[in-house]
């Protein structure tokens, strides 16, 4: 368990008073404060009454989950002739790099402002949860006058090892506590997605969303389909699902996912240098800890864009994946640019 002394929260607000809330536990994202086309403010942002309630949620409210965000198969993987075996925590999967405190997104990270932002820092062992190599990682976020969120997540290792990094925030741009966002209206910049087991697991190569419930290239309302009589849907109760982003290339930021909301006018862009996003629809969000705002969160009351390399890639080398090596170093750039 976390002593909930030793959570620190961290601001940072622009000119026109919008503010980003930042915390050490987990390095996660607690509020954004944006306006709408009136100018009135209003947090975007899934979370929690209680600062203790982010350790261990299911949910993964707003953090960084590591050393491997999302799933791997079986809880194994390869590497350089090795065999390694990870926790089992989400069905026969690995998920999030584990239960627990074997999970970065319930750990206590170091914190350091900065004149960008807020630098978190971790430093994980070797054979920590089960994966190799002494592992450091660094997340700085940024936050700019004209309501960009910059999220760059760099990672190094001592030995050959994984790593999959994203931030896990639930949006809903009516406000936090706001009802569903089935009425919200995303765009992907994705013409495919990758078809998963029962499990969650991909199977097979990527598909193209033409033609199904997975089509975002046009903006459509999450509700749209969301209960659609379609594979993808029944395994994941709604959207759970790797979108591969259209014309990727190594190191280019580049948009992935647009979301509007038409009573507020609000809109946040996403841009990464990711070659995934994976759209989660706060399928389970029902039953988590108590909200910001003190109301009980229902499934689709949020949605979240990570943006990440896909699942289960350590065991696909038909994806666009690496291991890390020392010498070399591990990024991933989020942007959450708000208008």
């Amino acid at each position: 368990m976390i002593d909930p002394e030793a959570i620190k929260l961290y601001s940072i607000v622009n000119a026109d008073g919008s503010e980003v809330i930042l915390s050490n536990l987990g390095a996660g994202i607690v509020s954004i404060v944006v306006p709408d086309r009136y100018g009135r403010l209003a947090d975007v942002v899934l979370g929690y009454r209680n600062p203790e309630d982010y350790y261990g949620d299911g949910p993964c409210m707003g953090k960084i989950p590591g050393r491997y965000a999302n799933r791997i198969a079986a809880g194994r993987f390869s590497l350089g002739g090795r065999e390694y075996s990870l926790s089992i925590n989400n069905g026969p999967n690995h998920l999030h790099g584990g239960p627990g405190d074997e999970c970065f997104a319930n750990r206590i990270w170091q914190a350091e402002e900065t004149p960008e932002g807020v630098r978190f820092t971790l430093d994980s062992p070797d054979g920590d949860a089960g994966y190799p190599g002494a592992l450091h990682v660094e997340a700085l976020y940024s936050w700019s006058e004209d309501h960009k969120l910059t999220l760059k997540l760099t990672a190094t290792s001592d030995a050959e090892t994984i790593v999959n990094l994203t931030n896990h925030a639930y949006f809903n741009l009516k406000g936090e506590a706001a009802g569903d966002v089935t009425s919200h209206r995303l765009k992907l910049f994705a013409s495919r997605y990758l078809p998963t087991d029962e499990s969650l697991i991909p199977a097979g190569a990527p598909a193209p969303v033409a033609g199904t419930p997975m089509d975002f290239t046009l903006p459509k309302e999450i509700g749209t389909d969301l209960k659609a009589d379609f594979p993808a849907l029944i395994y994941g109760k709604g959207y759970d699902n790797c979108f591969v982003v259209d014309d990727w290339k190594e190191g280019i930021v580049r948009p992935v996912a647009e979301l509007t909301e038409e009573s507020s006018g609000r809109r946040l862009l996403v841009m990464t240098d990711a070659p995934g996003i994976q759209v989660y629809t706060g399928n389970w969000l029902a039953g988590c800890p108590v909200s910001k705002s003190g109301k009980e969160y229902q499934d689709y009351d949020g949605v979240a864009l990570e943006c990440q390399a896909f699942p289960d890639s350590p065991n696909r080398p038909d994806f666009p994946f690496r291991s890390l090596c020392p010498g070399d170093t591990y990024r991933n750039t989020i942007i959450f640019a708000f208008e």
